[in-house]
């Protein structure tokens, strides 16, 4: 026997035998190896395993109705739902909340008609205090900020026993009384302390959610005069911009939308 015999059958033994051993799963046509036959002297030779496509994660694209978002400025806010749950698509992945009319009716009905009219489209977590909590709901279109800035809705009474600013409670935003508009955050931890302070929460995040909410960048801090962090005002005048500029690691909600 030739020579160049013996390694042609050598080396077709060794390409059956990567498929017959003893039940061995077939390897991946990306890891197979691809023998051809060869005179005396030449090596083989392997065909590449073709390069991995990347597998980022697309974030959808957040379009926002800013005539429709400036024409319901002055609608009245329908009654919503007694229960119902949204999901949050942020810069940090997806949680649900379970929001409940009975804790807040005034502050439930605003949040669900915003959420109703896509107003939570590109919102930035703009006050994320570590151990504290996370704050969003400032439009980043100016426009639209500044006309729902003034848009509030009458106080709702907390209500001992019914709901409490726990850990994973989603609460509106004030500056005194009766001025909640659209501003909401989400406590890190027991913040019951703010109950007599007149903030009702509307609902909870449920689930493993936590573990999203928990990730949002907080290395910014509070705003001025106690920190460094966002100037509210600058917020409204300037919008998303003034933020991607000066905070370009800040997170972001895509899009808040009524779960199914």
């Amino acid at each position: 026997m030739t020579h160049l015999h013996l390694t042609n059958i050598l080396l077709l033994c060794l390409a059956v035998s990567q498929f017959s051993c003893g039940g061995t799963k077939p390897q991946t046509e990306a890891s197979a190896v691809t023998v051809t036959f060869m005179a005396p002297g030449e090596t083989p030779k392997t065909k590449p395993a073709p390069p991995e496509k990347s597998k980022a994660k697309r974030k959808p694209k957040a379009t926002v109705d800013v005539a429709g978002l400036l024409a319901a400025r002055s609608a009245t806010d329908k009654p919503a739902p007694e229960r119902f749950v949204v999901q949050f698509d942020t810069t940090r992945g997806t949680f649900q909340a379970e929001i409940i009319r009975a804790w807040a009716p005034h502050g439930v009905d605003r949040f669900y008609a915003l959420v109703k009219k896509g107003f939570y489209r590109n919102i930035a977590f703009f006050r994320v205090i570590s151990g504290f909590m996370c704050q969003f709901g400032i439009h980043g279109t100016p426009a639209v900020a500044l006309a729902w800035r003034s848009a509030s809705i009458p106080d709702d009474p907390v209500r001992p026993g019914v709901a409490s600013n726990q850990r994973g409670y989603i609460t509106f935003a004030k500056a005194g009384p009766n001025t909640r508009s659209s501003q909401l955050f989400i406590s890190f931890r027991n913040n019951a302390n703010l109950d007599k302070m007149g903030f009702p929460p509307i609902g909870r995040v449920i689930g493993g959610g936590m573990m999203v909410v928990d990730q949002m960048y907080a290395g910014y801090g509070e705003g001025p005069p106690r920190g460094r962090g966002p100037n509210q005002a600058l917020i409204h005048s300037d919008g998303n911009a003034y933020l991607k500029r000066s905070f370009p690691d800040m997170d972001y909600i895509n899009a808040i939308t009524l779960a199914l």
